[in-house]
């Protein structure tokens, strides 16, 4: 596993999450203390979910923890029972669906990111977050490097990838994409001095910084919404351009809802917009 240098998110207790494995989970207990230990989670052991949807759970573990389910590690608010953890799943029919059914290299993202004829870039995705984005270039026959800086997402995507790797749908599209944990722009500037160990030349540097939601927007589903609750908004995102610039070889790409300014008001080559979020380009 990675040795994890980045952000570690309390609870409120100043004391790390945790990653609770409870006894009615059919799940390898090494693994799981293996995962924890490598991005410094509390682990913890119960005898069921229901243990921790109590006004003691919350005060000894916080609002939030990573719990093993039968779908993998998944984020939970302890304050919500009948919220749904929240997985990183590679496998999900929803997913693959998109990947069969979505568009290929006519989607939006492909299109900003330069795939074009047989022409795959490699890309590094510096703000990783659930990994959809990374999946959907990974299966179009991209490389792709995923950055991540904070413990709990990279738990997640960890979690997520080794799932992957182990389904027969989804392996060889997992088998493109590398998790390097870590703060982006720490991580963008080692790649590209060559102090981080890169397979290919980075063709794209790909962007999707949180950003505020309108208080007028649609309401966002209720996992996200924990998820950005807990996440908060990426309020440096403007000091990941210069950065991305210096490493990508043919451009970057940020993803942005319609509504919010340019990264360093710098504006782009060119724009793809959609009905919520648009891709700006930087072409090199």
């Amino acid at each position: 596993m990675p040795d994890f240098t980045g952000r570690i998110l309390l609870n409120n207790q100043q004391n790390p999450l945790s990653l609770i494995k409870f006894n009615d989970v059919l799940s390898d207990i090494k693994y799981l203390k293996e995962l924890a230990s490598t991005y410094q989670l509390d682990f913890v052991g119960l005898q069921k979910l229901s243990d921790i949807y109590t006004d003691k759970a919350v005060n000894q573990y916080g609002q939030h923890a990573l719990v093993s389910v039968d779908e993998g590690v998944g984020l939970v608010d302890l304050h919500d029972p009948k919220l749904l953890p929240l997985c990183v799943d590679f496998t999900a029919d929803a997913l693959l669906y998109r990947k069969d059914k979505g568009g290929g290299k006519n989607e939006a993202i492909a299109k900003a990111v330069g795939i074009k004829g047989i022409f795959r870039p490699s890309v590094v995705d510096a703000t990783a977050g659930l990994g959809t984005d990374s999946f959907i270039l990974a299966s179009l026959g991209c490389q792709v490097t995923l950055l991540e800086r904070t413990n709990i997402v990279c738990a997640l995507l960890h979690d997520g990838l080794e799932r992957g790797r182990q389904d027969g749908q989804s392996m060889d599209i997992v088998a493109r994409m590398q998790l390097l944990p870590g703060n982006a722009v720490e991580r963008l500037h080692a790649l590209a001095q060559g102090e981080v160990e890169q397979k290919n030349t980075v063709d794209v540097v790909y962007l999707d910084p949180m950003f505020p939601h309108k208080k007028k927007s649609a309401a966002v589903k209720k996992p996200m919404k924990m998820f950005q609750t807990l996440l908060g908004h990426d309020a440096d995102a403007d000091d990941l351009l210069t950065p991305a610039l210096a490493l990508a070889s043919k451009r970057v790409v940020v993803k942005r809802p319609n509504y919010a300014p340019f990264l360093q008001d710098h504006t782009p080559t060119m724009q793809i917009k959609g009905k919520k979020h648009r891709f700006d380009v930087y072409l090199l």
